[in-house]
C-alpha cells in the first residue's frame, strides 16, 4: 500500500503543478481567444485530474468532484486547429448536416399504473370544463408523457417506465431532415441512415440498477 500512496501522491503533485502552469498560462493570455499554450495546459490539467482520480478509485474506491474523461493529445491538437481554421474563416458554413438520433428502450412493470399516470399528466393540460378522456393503451401513455413534458427522454424519467439499453448516434448528412417527404405514419424513413450518411460515433447507454447508482455517483467513466 506504500507504494500505491506514493502514486498517489505523486499524482496529485501533478494535479496541483497543472494547475499551476494552466493558471499562469490564462494569466499570460490575457483573455486572448484560442490561446494555443491554454489550450495545452487545459488538456494537461484534465488528463492529471483524470489520472489521479482513477488512481484514487483503484486504491480507496472512493472519488473526486471531478467528472472528466481522458483527452487524446495528439486528438485534442487536431481538434484545436481545426477550431482555429474554422474561426480564422468568418462565416464559412460546415458543408454538412450534423443530425444527432436517440434510442432509449423501456420496460413497463405495471401497465395500469403508467395509463393513471398519463391521465394525470393529460388532464392537468386540458380546462376544467373539457373532458381529458381516458389513456387507452401504452403507447399512448409514453406520448402523452412526452406531450406534457418538453418533448425529450426526460420526460419519461417517471416510476412508471423501467429504462433499459438506449443508444445515441452523431451522423454526418448531406441534407436536412424534409419531413414532408415522410408519411406522418412513416416512423422508420426519418432516420434510416442513407449511402452518404457518414457515422461520426455513437454512444451506448446502460441504465445502473439503483446500489449502482450510488457506487457511481459523482463519477463517470468510459
Amino acid at each position: 500500500m506504500s507504494d500505491q500512496n506514493a502514486e498517489l501522491d505523486a499524482a496529485l503533485e501533478r494535479v496541483v503543478e497543472a494547475a499551476r502552469a494552466h493558471l499562469e498560462a490564462v494569466k499570460a493570455a490575457a483573455g486572448r481567444i484560442d490561446d494555443d499554450d491554454v489550450w495545452q495546459a487545459y488538456v494537461d490539467l484534465n488528463n492529471a485530474s483524470f489520472a489521479y482520480d482513477e488512481k484514487l478509485l483503484d486504491a480507496y474506491g472512493e472519488v473526486t468532484p471531478w467528472d472528466v474523461e481522458s483527452i487524446d493529445p495528439d486528438e485534442a491538437d487536431q481538434r484545436f486547429l481545426a477550431a482555429e481554421g474554422a474561426s480564422a474563416a468568418a462565416g464559412d458554413p460546415y458543408p454538412k448536416v450534423i443530425s444527432v438520433r436517440q434510442r432509449r428502450d423501456y420496460r413497463v412493470p405495471s401497465v395500469s399504473a403508467l395509463l393513471r399516470v398519463a391521465e394525470t399528466a393529460r388532464r392537468s393540460s386540458v380546462p376544467d370544463d373539457e373532458d381529458a378522456g381516458p389513456v387507452e393503451s401504452v403507447g399512448e401513455a409514453v406520448l402523452e408523457l412526452l406531450q406534457a413534458g418538453d418533448g425529450s427522454l426526460a420526460s419519461l424519467d417517471v416510476p412508471e417506465l423501467e429504462p433499459l439499453d438506449g443508444l445515441l448516434t452523431v451522423t454526418e448528412v448531406e441534407k436536412p431532415l424534409d419531413l414532408e417527404a415522410f408519411d406522418d405514419a412513416d416512423g422508420s424513413g426519418p432516420f434510416a441512415p442513407v449511402e452518404t450518411d457518414t457515422l461520426v460515433g455513437r454512444l451506448d447507454e446502460h441504465p445502473f440498477l439503483p446500489d449502482e447508482e450510488d457506487d457511481h455517483a459523482g463519477h463517470n467513466h468510459p
